[in-house]
C-alpha cells in the first residue's frame, strides 16, 4: 500500500464516514442508495433471533490524512466458525490501484484468523449479509479477489421484481385468498406477537439462518390453518429493497400459498416507495418468474482462500 495511506480500526465514530464513502465507492446505484442501511446492518452484530451462534465482527478503514478512503468489514461464520467472511470491501474511486484493497483484505484476514477462521470467504454470511458474493459488474473487486489469491467456488443470482403499477408482482391476491379461505387457510400480516412463533416455524422447517432473517425482517406475512402455520414470506431483512426468505411447509405445497405471500410482501415494498425488489440468493427461479414476473438480473461470484 502507498505510504500516503494508513490503516486504522473501524471505531463507532468513523461509521458515518464509512457510510458516506460507500455512497461513492459502491458503483452500482442500487447499492449506493442503500449504503447507510448496508453499513449499519453489517456493522451491528446485534442479537439475531434464531441464529446458530454469536456473530463476531471486525472492521478496518484506510485513511488519507483524516479522510476515510477505504473500508473492509468481516465477520465470523454462523454455519461454520472455521470460515471467516469478508462482508464488504470498498475503496474510493479516486484512490484505487494504490494497494489499498489488498492491504485491507490482508488486515481483515488476520482479524478473522483471530476468531479461529482457517479460511476466508467472499460470500454473504447469511442471515446478515448485503450480497451473496461479488456482483460480476464490480470488475475492480473481481480483479482484487484474483490478485489476492481467492478462488471462485460458486455462482449465485438474484431476481428483480418490477413494482411499478400494473406489473405482475402487484397482481391482486383477493381471489386467491378467498379460495384459500374456502379450504380453511387464513393469510395474515404478522404483528409483533406473531414473530416468535414464525421464527420457531422457520428454524424447525428451514434452519436457524432463516429464523434469524424472519426475526430481523421489516415485514412478514404468513398462512395458518387450524392454528398451525403453513408458510411465511418476509422482506427487508438483508436490505430494505430485498425480499426473502419465504418457505412453505411440505403439507401445504400446491395450495398456492407461496404466490399469495410473495405478492403481499412485494405490495408492502411498493407501498414503502420502492419501484423494484430484489429477490436475494434465489433457488426456485420458475416460481418467482411465474408468480411475480421476476427476472434474473444480478449475478455474483463466490470466492474462498486460506486465512
Amino acid at each position: 500500500m502507498d505510504h500516503a495511506y494508513q490503516l486504522a480500526e473501524l471505531t463507532p465514530e468513523r461509521v458515518p464516514s464509512v457510510a458516506a464513502l460507500c455512497r461513492v465507492a459502491l458503483d452500482l446505484p442500487e447499492d449506493a442508495a442503500e449504503a447507510d442501511a448496508i453499513v449499519a446492518r453489517l456493522r451491528d452484530p446485534g442479537p439475531v433471533p434464531g441464529s446458530a451462534g454469536a456473530r463476531l465482527t471486525v472492521g478496518w478503514v484506510a485513511l488519507s490524512g483524516a479522510e476515510v478512503v477505504g473500508v473492509v468489514l468481516g465477520s465470523s461464520g454462523y454455519g461454520d466458525p472455521a470460515v471467516g467472511h469478508v462482508d464488504l470491501v470498498a475503496v474510493h474511486p479516486a484512490h484505487r490501484r494504490r494497494g489499498i484493497g489488498r492491504a485491507l483484505l490482508t488486515q481483515v484476514s488476520a482479524g478473522l484468523a483471530g476468531f479461529g477462521a482457517t479460511s476466508v470467504a467472499l460470500v454473504g454470511n447469511a442471515p446478515v449479509y448485503a450480497w451473496p458474493g461479488i456482483d460480476v459488474r464490480y470488475t475492480a473487486a473481481v480483479c482484487l479477489a484474483a490478485a489476492c489469491g481467492f478462488e471462485r467456488t460458486d455462482i449465485a443470482w438474484n431476481m428483480t421484481a418490477d413494482l411499478t403499477p400494473g406489473s405482475p408482482a402487484l397482481a391482486p391476491t383477493v381471489a386467491a385468498e378467498e379460495r384459500l379461505a374456502s379450504a380453511g387457510v387464513a393469510v395474515r400480516r404478522a404483528v409483533p406477537a406473531d414473530v416468535p412463533g414464525l421464527v420457531e416455524f422457520a428454524v424447525t422447517h428451514f434452519g436457524p439462518g432463516w429464523g434469524a432473517e424472519v426475526g430481523g425482517s421489516a415485514g412478514v406475512h404468513y398462512a395458518v390453518r387450524d392454528g398451525a402455520v403453513l408458510g411465511f414470506a418476509a422482506w427487508g431483512s438483508s436490505r430494505p429493497s430485498w425480499f426473502g426468505p419465504m418457505g412453505t411447509a411440505a403439507a401445504a405445497r400446491g395450495l398456492g400459498v407461496g404466490g399469495v405471500l410473495l405478492r403481499r410482501c412485494l405490495r408492502d415494498q411498493y407501498e414503502a416507495g420502492m419501484s423494484s425488489a430484489q429477490i436475494g440468493w434465489v433457488g426456485p427461479v420458475p416460481f418467482y418468474s411465474a408468480n411475480a414476473g421476476a427476472r434474473i438480473e444480478r449475478v455474483f461470484f463466490l470466492y474462498r482462500r486460506r486465512a
